[in-house]
């Protein structure tokens, strides 16, 4: 299968923890800022993130009724949407929207310090059509990556085709990676580790398998390269 490069990027604790009270710690400070300053690095003209990352920093929250809107007549519920402008841009925000509700002011997201990003909603068939039209007249993109239930290949297939995308970053939560992880679509790992631990037991690991989704087999990894950062941080590159 012709695909993008994958990359799964990740700010991590020492026990492998990637949200909870060790983000707010001032000994995870030099960690996170050499998580941000990593991320040219790698070259990505689009980023994965699932429904709760969308929800905690990029999406205004969920549309509400009176946002949507019946479509036109001449409108095809089941064909993928790519603006022009917004494919022009060349740098995208992929969003999981599994709902089909999340709510935008503008079809550009710009986070301080990373350049304007298009966004691309990543649904399935069982989006109402109000909410694709909603999504037109915004000027937000989306695909459809299944009837019912994500294909992860699908969608990989759908940004190189339609968007040009080459390489990818994944920075989702623990589900979304050890999804594509498990469909091996992952080509590396990279971990910033910060030198900090909390114990938390209902913190997201960096994998996490969810109850919806099949037994895997553990998948291993081949170190690429190790390297100490300031702050005792820890950069960390594997092989999928």
């Amino acid at each position: 299968m012709s695909k993008p490069f994958v990359v799964c990027h990740m700010l991590a604790s020492l026990d492998g923890k990637i949200d909870g009270d060790f983000f707010g710690s001032a000994e995870t400070g030099p960690a996170r800022q050499a998580y941000g300053d990593l991320r040219p690095y790698y070259q990505c003209q689009a980023t994965v993130y699932g429904t709760t990352t969308m929800l905690g920093g990029y999406a205004d929250g969920t549309v509400s009724p009176e946002e949507l809107q019946a479509p036109s007549s001449d409108f095809n519920p089941e064909e993928d949407y790519i603006d022009a402008d917004g494919r022009a841009l060349g740098n995208f925000i992929v969003s999981f929207d599994t709902k089909a509700n999340l709510r935008f002011h503008s079809p550009t997201l710009e986070k301080k310090g990373r350049p304007a990003a298009h966004v691309i909603e990543v649904l399935t068939y069982q989006a109402r059509p109000a909410y694709l039209a909603y999504l037109r007249r915004l000027g937000i993109s989306y695909v459809f990556a299944g009837r019912a239930d994500m294909s992860l290949s699908l969608l990989l297939e759908k940004l190189q085709s339609a968007f040009g995308v080459t390489r990818v970053m994944v920075a989702g939560g623990g589900v979304m990676n050890w999804s594509f992880l498990q469909e091996g679509l992952i080509d590396e790992l990279s971990l910033v580790i910060a030198p900090v631990a909390d114990g938390s037991t209902s913190a997201v690991s960096i994998f996490e398998r969810a109850d919806f989704l099949p037994s895997h087999a553990p998948v291993p990894f081949h170190l690429l390269e190790a390297k100490a950062l300031k702050g005792d941080a820890l950069w960390l590159r594997y092989q999928a």
